[in-house]
């Protein structure tokens, strides 16, 4: 972790670029840490309080090198404090680990040495906090550190004793109920894991792969380019957990295919930022996002993945017609590029997917099953030449692993603040004490108020940080208004996740903004109109369980129809275009369709249904609306 030498430094006193030690330094950690969790996770797992300080040690060292955050020190002191600072860190980290045994010993009883490598640890894990994922979370973690020391002089139900210095950092640092928790948990056990098997598997072809597979289902429909970008990116959107990296991923190569095929730039990237941001609702990884959620509500995972399985069908059921109205509206074609020469080149890519899958379908648990997962796909990558990578490749794939986990690890630990805190202090059950009370114990009302909670802090958080603060925070709330457990958590969870293409903040539809060319703001408006499934989708199955398998089966397809139907519809409102255009008036019309048919109950059901065939299927036959240019391209 030193500074380099002199002789190694840019002149401006910047770290070393390609071919320096930093460089090397760089491979050298991401390797160990691949070696760490391949071990922990295939052959001797590690007690929680030594994998997961060892995890964050290990993340802390690539984010003080450089990798997985905004920016670097540019200045020579700016960048020996830097250096100085991450050593401090992992030293912190690696203390706990050292004294693993002297500390159970000693349990209740700390020395002034533990606490004070505790505060140090503290304070670093908000710096490096700060470095991946902006001051978002180091303000809300900050906010639970005052609470918890502030609690006597707080007025009302925010009141509580109040917690000294040293307790607090106890239960932070020397205990599983803080930054050792849950969340840096997950991220030690699955998160990297999941990682690291898709880079592995992109650097071998897997990516071209998806994107072959999807343009082989979509790409020869109305619109194909852009139905083939929204498979691919939810495919590649559940296994990389971020909407920002699969938006910079997939679309690098689909954003100019949706352009090429005849989209305006706006809508090519807004298509991209809605299907990437989907990636994360989509079974069976959900970016991680289903371990987490099975391992903070003790449901099984399999019951997680499959009771998401439905939902997520909508929300890309409602993409896909956004797309296909909106490519007959301005009258874009289809497009056959022959792929299958390259699917049948990189099929086996497939084995350690379908490995997965199947394992976590048996029981097995995510650890395992990711493990094999990379097993797999390194050895499906060398048993072809044609998809065997090199070793500079394999040096990026353990860059990109890193560059990875090192946001979803800096956040989890600073939640991880905010957890321990919610636990020492019970806010969690006040915070749901107030929903309750300001809601008046009406359940729409409460769901409206920790939906625009849960996307206030997704706009600042990653989704696994924001949902890790609402499940302490908000789903309290919701299960005691009579929301299921599952639902309630689900609920928060995609919230979470729709934040990334919620203006004024939406990471992912400015990423496809830069890559587009087009306008951020109003490639983030359109986004949020494609991806407006994800907003009501939530409501429906708190509503109507039955579309989280919670029923019969003929409740369960009974409310899939509609609910498709209603999805539709919403799509059909969003581009104003069904069988032709739409007026405002029959463009409302369509909205309330979409409303009535989502909401349960064979009554609305019915009318929402008639409202759907009188407002779009009566409208202007195709080929006869006179707002279709030439065919073949969009209007600029």
């Amino acid at each position: 972790m030193a500074p380099p030498s002199a002789k190694e430094q840019s002149p401006n006193g910047s770290p070393p670029t390609n071919g320096s030690l930093r460089t090397r330094a760089i491979l050298a950690v991401a390797a160990l840490a691949a070696a760490f969790h391949l071990f922990g996770a295939g052959f001797s797992p590690f007690t929680a309080l030594v994998q997961r300080p060892v995890h964050l040690a290990l993340m802390a060292s690539l984010a003080f090198l450089g990798v997985g955050v905004r920016a670097l020190p540019k200045s020579k002191w700016g960048w020996a404090f830097n250096a100085a600072f991450g050593t401090v860190l992992v030293t912190c980290a690696l203390y706990l680990v050292s004294q693993n045994e002297a500390l159970v010993a000693r349990s209740g009883s700390p020395t002034t040495l533990d606490l004070a490598t505790g505060a140090v640890l503290v304070a670093g894990v908000l710096l490096l906090a700060r470095r991946a994922t902006g001051w978002g979370l180091v303000v809300v973690a900050s906010g639970a550190l005052l609470y918890a020391l502030a609690g006597p002089w707080l007025p009302g139900v925010l009141a509580h004793r109040g917690y000294g210095p040293g307790r607090l950092i106890e239960q932070l640092y020397l205990s599983t109920e803080g930054i050792w928790g849950v969340p840096l948990g997950v991220s030690a056990d699955f998160v990297y894991l999941f990682v690291l098997f898709g880079a592995f598997l992109d650097i071998a072809g897997g990516g071209g792969l998806l994107i072959a597979l999807a343009d082989r289902v979509a790409g020869r429909t109305r619109g194909g380019p852009a139905k083939t970008a929204a498979v691919a990116s939810a495919f590649m959107g559940s296994l990389s957990g971020s909407a920002v990296a699969n938006v910079v991923t997939t679309g690098t190569f689909t954003i100019p295919l949706m352009r090429r095929s005849g989209f305006r730039r706006f809508f090519a990237g807004a298509i991209e930022a809605a299907a990437s941001t989907g990636g994360q609702l989509m079974p069976p990884v959900m970016g991680a996002g289903a371990f987490i959620l099975a391992t903070w509500t003790n449901i099984p995972y399999a019951t997680v993945a499959l009771s998401a399985a439905i939902p997520a069908i909508l929300y890309y059921a409602a993409l896909l017609w956004a797309i296909h109205f909106r490519a007959t509206k301005v009258g874009l074609e289809g497009s056959a590029t022959g792929r299958s020469e390259e699917i049948a080149r990189r099929i086996h890519l497939l084995v350690p997917v379908l490995i997965i899958v199947l394992m976590l379908a048996l029981g097995r648990s995510p650890m395992r099953a990711a493990f094999w997962g990379v097993v797999t796909s390194v050895l499906a990558a060398y048993a072809f030449p044609h998809t065997r990578p090199g070793l500079a490749k394999i040096a990026r794939a353990l860059r990109r692993a890193a560059s990875g986990a090192v946001q979803v690890a800096a956040a989890c630990a600073a939640a991880g603040i905010v957890v321990g805190v919610a636990s020492l202090t019970g806010i969690g059950l006040r915070m749901s004490e107030l929903i309750v009370v300001i809601s008046q114990g009406n359940l729409l009302v409460a769901l409206i108020l920790t939906a625009l909670g849960s996307i206030v802090l997704g706009m600042g958080l990653p989704t696994t940080a924001a949902y890790v603060v609402l499940a302490a925070l908000g789903a309290p709330a919701l299960v005691e208004l009579g929301v299921p457990l599952l639902a309630a958590h689900l609920f928060i969870f995609y919230f979470g996740c729709i934040s990334n293409v919620t203006p004024p903040v939406s990471l992912a539809a400015y990423a496809a903004a830069g890559i587009s060319g087009s306008p951020p703001l109003k490639t983030a408006w359109t986004a949020m109109g494609l991806a407006s499934a994800g907003f009501l989708v939530p409501f429906m199955f708190v509503y109507a369980p039955a579309l989280i398998l919670d029923g019969t089966a003929a409740e369960i397809i009974t409310t899939t129809v509609t609910a498709l139907i209603g999805v539709i519809a919403l799509a059909g409102a969003v581009i104003g275009h069904v069988r032709g255009s739409l007026g405002r008036g029959r463009r409302l019309l369509m909205m309330a369709a979409a409303l009535l048919l989502i909401a349960p109950g064979f009554l609305w059901d019915g009318i929402g249904l008639i409202l759907f065939l009188g407002a779009g299927l009566a409208g202007v036959p195709p080929g006869s609306d006179e707002s279709i240019p030439s065919r073949g391209s969009e209007p600029t």
